[in-house]
């Protein structure tokens, strides 16, 4: 064991706009330094929300991984998908595949799942041009500025996602289920709170039900938690809405989130919500070798749209699943 590994890690740097940064000198060995100084690295998580660590020099995906899994243990498999990913490593992922010229808004990941992650894990191979930053949020914060009637709303009734499953856009069946047997997929379903139906062409689609609102796993604070605004079709390009809907009509987009009785979001709602992140967000660009921790719950984070060559790795730790996950009003096929 290195002696170097043991030296107290350095506070992160805070600044406007910014996310925490921690600055090391490059280790000889990335995954045994991210091994023995876990607890320090997930204190300062704990404390601030995210964490950039810069100068890991992390380069390679298997290198990557271990990093990770020092980290954060064993990586959950990504399931629910919304849009496909590449398969790096064991629980190693690319990000999600999206046109690098349109962003990816802030949201929780998998928030729409019974069982979530509640660490992210990012690390940067390639840095992009211009933009491209996975900007971070404190949901905590946000919830705290959107109109009290509003949060009020959404967490008495939850927020509803629809999915339309098809091989032209989006995530396919078995990307998002890891199988395209239909009777797996609705024990899945079943097993998940997901209300679902076929279509006679072999289609699928999909309701589910889930909280707006959580408390924080440690900390017991109420956070905003969801993808509303992203999942939205008024957070889509208005071509790219205008060309989905009239492709597959208003009830058959790939994906799009209601209210949780069911009523339609308005545009309003969606560009508040985006605002009020808007409002909170911290962002830095990423440099080659960068690592992001990011608390799924307390956190939320974005893509920003891009020029040029960016690979970031992702994985997904610490599942968890809150006790008061509101199940699909139905449950079961349709």
């Amino acid at each position: 064991m290195s002696s170097s590994f043991l030296a107290a890690l350095p506070e992160a740097e805070l600044h406007p706009g910014k996310p925490p940064i921690l600055r090391v000198d490059a280790p000889g060995d990335a995954p045994a330094w991210a091994a023995e100084n876990r607890e320090a690295l997930r204190g300062q998580v704990a404390e601030h929300g995210a964490l950039l660590v810069r100068g890991l020099g992390l380069r390679a995906a298997d290198q990557v991984g271990a990093v990770f899994r020092g980290l954060g243990g064993d990586p959950m498999e990504d399931r629910e998908a919304f849009a496909p990913r590449q398969v790096r490593g064991p629980g190693l992922y690319s990000s999600s595949t999206w046109p690098a010229n349109q962003p990816m808004c802030m949201h929780h990941e998998l928030s729409y799942r019974l069982e979530f992650p509640g660490l992210m894990l990012f690390a940067c191979l390639s840095a992009p041009g211009q933009g491209g930053a996975t900007a971070v949020a404190d949901a905590e914060r946000v919830l705290q500025a959107l109109p009290a009637a509003l949060t009020e709303r959404f967490e008495r009734e939850g927020w509803l996602l629809t999915r339309s499953y098809n091989d032209e856009i989006g995530a396919s069946l078995t990307e998002s289920f890891g199988t395209d047997d239909h009777a797996a997929i609705e024990r899945y379903c079943h097993d998940h709170a997901i209300d679902f139906s076929w279509a006679p062409d072999g289609s699928l689609r999909t309701r589910q039900r889930r909280d707006a609102v959580v408390r924080h796993p440690l900390t017991g604070r109420r956070c905003w938690f969801n993808q509303i605004a992203f999942l939205n079709e008024w957070t889509l390009a208005p071509e790219v809405r205008e060309y989905l809907v009239d492709v597959y009509g208003e009830d058959g987009l790939p994906f799009n989130t209601r209210f949780g009785d069911g009523s339609p979001i308005g545009e309003d709602v969606v560009r508040l919500i985006n605002a009020t992140y808007e409002d909170h967000t911290r962002r830095e660009p990423w440099q080659a070798g960068d690592m992001l921790l990011v608390d799924n719950v307390r956190t939320a984070h974005s893509r920003e749209a891009f020029t040029g060559d960016r690979e970031v790795l992702v994985a997904m730790a610490e599942p968890q699943r809150s006790a008061d996950r509101r199940p699909s009003p139905e449950g079961g096929p349709r």
